[in-house]
Order: structure tokens, then C-alpha cells, then sequence
């Protein structure tokens, strides 16, 4: 189905007649894009009628009924089909969430768009369809980045395809999300970004990402940090190529566990203290990947395990 657009014609057919009910409706909601007869069919259906009436080919009787029973106003927000004169009444509907749809349409100019009245939760991540199919536009790019609508900028910080005049741009809005997107979307990440990531949120999945970014800054981070408050902060000293085989055994003995991790990972650990951490339960793991282990501990380490030869 989602190569409906560059499928041949039977093969469209053949999936609107399948044996398979849903097969059947998730082809029709592909085609009722461009059939109006297609988009009345799945408005009969309780099972389709929502996302009909977000993507397909509406008649303006249909459009106009949703609006009289005030079914679906969000899913009607977003049909690219609606009639300009129905948008604008949906612009100013006492549902926020009604105003928020119709904020994000395509078709909308930035004037326009940032006059509805709409509120943006401040952990909303941005999953704005159009955006999300063109992430590889550069004029979809564009205009979501340049946009002053949150949700538009935070799902254009997930492109990995940004021009630098763009990912500087968004670099430098302030937002938290978009920051935090592009930390784990794009190459050319600014290295200050990544930091104010993983300052703000330590120990996530997205600190992990930031950190792990090839950006991610690592000279002078031993310097900065061996000595944080901040376990988190004390582990990055490990990245730095800098860090001496003493400062890298004294946090192996740090009173945070992943910052011991880290360093009994490292290679320029003291080969003494490597080998008492492969007999250390929360370090023996970081320790057995340790590249510097010499071939006569891995070999021990597999005889204890009962690991034939």
C-alpha cells in the first residue's frame, strides 16, 4: 500500500477487490485521495469514516454535514479537499483542537496560519503528516522550518536532509524539542546543541543520542568534568582522548555506576584494575568488552563459564 501512487493500475484494482476486508479498506483509503465515489464508501464504515474524512476527495455535502453533527471536526480540519469557506469556519471553532488541525494545513499562508487561535503543548514533538512525507522537499523543508508554528519547525528538525541555512536557523529557536530532534535527526548538528541536550535530559534515550552524535564535543571534557557533581557529567571525561590512565581508574571507582561503566570500558584503564573489574557484578560486563583485555583473561573468563575450547 505504501507504494500506492507507483503501483499499475490492476494491481490498484486487485487490492480494492481483495478476499481481505482490511486489505480491501486500507487500499480505499489510499485511493479516496482521488475518488469521491471511494471516500463515500469508507464514510459508511464507523471503521474508516475518520481517516476518509481526513484524506479523501470530499463532496461539500459531506463536508458540510460533519460540520452541522460536529462529527470528526479534527479529521475534517486536516482534508486537503475542504472547500476554503468551510476551512475558515473550522478556523475559528470553539474546539482548540478543531483550531490547532486547521493551523497546520499545507495550504495556509503564515499569516493566515498564525492568526488562528491555537495553543501548542510544550511537549507536543511535531508529527505534521505533510512534513513527515516531504523531510527530503527542500521546499516542504522550508517552509515548516521557517514557519513560527511549533509543530511545523519541531517536525522539520527531524529531516537529517536541513541546507545549513535551515539547521542554523532552527539551531537557534530556543525550543526544546526542535533541539532535541535534530540531535538525533541530523549530521551537522551544532556541537552547543548537542551539549544543551544532554545537560537538560542526562541519562535518556535522547542524552544517549546526543552523546553519541559524531559532533558531540569530546576535547577538554576530562578538564571540565572529572570533577562535576553530576555523574553524568563526570562520565563524559572518559570520552576525552586527553583523559590520563590514572584519571580513568579513578572513575572506575566513581560513586555513579555508569560513569564506572564507562571508564571500565576504556581502554586506557590500568591492566590491575581491568582485571578486578571483570570480577566486579556491575562492572564485568564493561570490563569483558574492554579492548585492551589481554587473550589470556578473555580465555579464563570463558573457562569460568564452562565455555569448551
Amino acid at each position: 500500500m505504501r507504494a500506492w501512487e507507483i503501483l499499475e493500475p490492476g494491481k490498484r484494482s486487485a487490492l480494492l477487490a481483495d478476499p481481505d476486508p482490511e486489505v480491501r479498506r486500507a487500499a480505499a483509503l489510499w485511493e479516496c485521495r482521488w475518488d469521491t465515489r471511494v471516500t463515500a464508501e469508507l464514510l459508511r464504515d464507523p471503521k474508516s469514516a475518520a481517516e476518509a474524512l481526513r484524506r479523501g476527495l470530499l463532496v461539500r455535502a459531506d463536508a458540510e454535514r460533519c460540520l452541522a453533527e460536529r462529527t470528526h471536526l479534527a479529521a475534517v480540519a486536516e482534508n486537503p479537499s475542504l472547500p476554503t469557506d468551510l476551512v475558515e469556519r473550522l478556523a475559528i471553532d470553539p474546539d482548540e483542537a478543531v483550531r490547532l488541525a486547521v493551523s497546520l494545513r499545507p495550504d495556509l499562508g503564515e499569516r493566515r496560519r498564525m492568526a488562528i487561535d491555537f495553543t501548542v503543548g510544550a511537549f507536543a514533538r511535531g508529527d505534521v503528516e505533510w512534513v513527515l512525507d516531504g523531510l527530503a522537499d527542500p521546499d516542504v523543508l522550508h517552509l515548516a522550518a521557517v514557519s513560527a508554528h511549533p509543530l511545523l519547525r519541531r517536525t522539520a528538525a527531524r529531516s537529517p536532509h536541513l541546507p545549513p541555512d535551515l539547521l542554523r536557523r532552527l539551531a537557534r529557536t530556543e525550543d526544546l524539542l526542535v533541539e532535541e530532534h535534530l540531535s538525533i535527526h541530523h549530521p551537522d548538528t551544532p556541537e552547543e546543541v548537542l551539549m544543551r541536550v544532554y545537560a537538560r535530559l542526562g541519562g535518556t534515550f535522547s542524552a544517549w543520542m546526543a552523546e553519541t552524535h559524531p559532533r558531540f564535543p569530546r576535547e577538554g571534557l576530562a578538564a571540565r568534568y572529572a570533577d562535576h557533581p553530576d555523574g553524568n557529567y563526570r562520565r563524559l571525561a572518559v570520552r576525552d582522548p586527553a583523559a590520563t590512565p590514572g584519571l580513568i581508574e579513578r572513575l572506575s571507582h566513581d560513586s555513579a555506576v555508569w560513569t564506572r561503566q564507562a571508564a571500565a570500558g576504556d581502554p586506557r584503564l590500568p591492566l590491575h584494575r581491568l582485571r578486578e573489574a571483570l570480577h566486579i557484578p556491575d562492572l564485568a560486563s564493561s570490563a569483558g568488552a574492554n579492548p585492551a583485555l589481554p587473550e589470556d583473561e578473555m580465555a579464563a573468563v570463558l573457562n569460568r563459564a564452562g565455555v569448551p575450547a
